[in-house]
């Protein structure tokens, strides 16, 4: 029996998330041992899910502490501003 595959697509069967890309990374062994274990822990889930997660909560994290500087940076040259504004060396 010969299958005919005349009519046939090319591409991924399961069509992918929107937002989304499809890669190829290459990780150590460690890290992708790591992340199984841990699905395998919850008795459910996707490694790959993990390591998206993760990657998601560092970016965030970054994003605060980004957004934390900024605002120390504020504060703390706010004083000199108002030191120098009272000693009328700054003009309004």
């Amino acid at each position: 029996m010969d299958i005919d595959f005349t009519n046939a697509k090319q591409g991924a069967v399961i069509p992918l998330d929107a937002g989304k890309t499809k890669i190829s990374i290459r990780l150590d062994n460690k890290v992708i041992d790591n992340f199984r274990a841990q699905v395998e822990r919850a008795g459910t889930g996707s490694y790959q899910t993990l390591i998206n997660d993760a990657l998601v909560a560092f970016i965030q994290q970054r994003s605060m502490i980004d957004a934390v500087r900024q605002v120390v940076r504020e504060e703390l040259s706010a004083p000199q501003q108002k030191s120098r504004r009272s000693r009328g060396l700054e003009s309004a």
